[in-house]
């Protein structure tokens, strides 16, 4: 399989992360506009705060994305490393 022989390349995980780090804040970005777009171009951070990021909500916010992140460039990056 390529993809276990790309996995022990350095440059393997150094293309996974700059394919993931913008691909990360794009889709948080995206999520954050999606659900309360209408309260960040208002200015109501706090409903921002309230709805994605008060009590440890946080936690189930960046880590859906980082694994989307990871899953996204760790496909993309093979698919070119072949």
């Amino acid at each position: 399989m390529n993809l276990i022989k790309n996995i022990q390349k350095g440059s393997f995980w150094i293309n996974v992360a700059k394919v993931g780090g913008p691909f990360l804040v794009v889709v948080a970005l995206f999520s954050l506009l999606f659900k309360t777009g209408g309260a960040i171009f208002s200015g109501d951070f706090e409903t921002v705060y309230n709805v994605h990021f008060a009590n440890k909500q946080w936690i189930r916010f960046w880590l859906s994305k980082i694994v989307i992140a990871v899953i996204y460039s760790m496909y993309i990056v093979n698919k070119k490393m072949k």
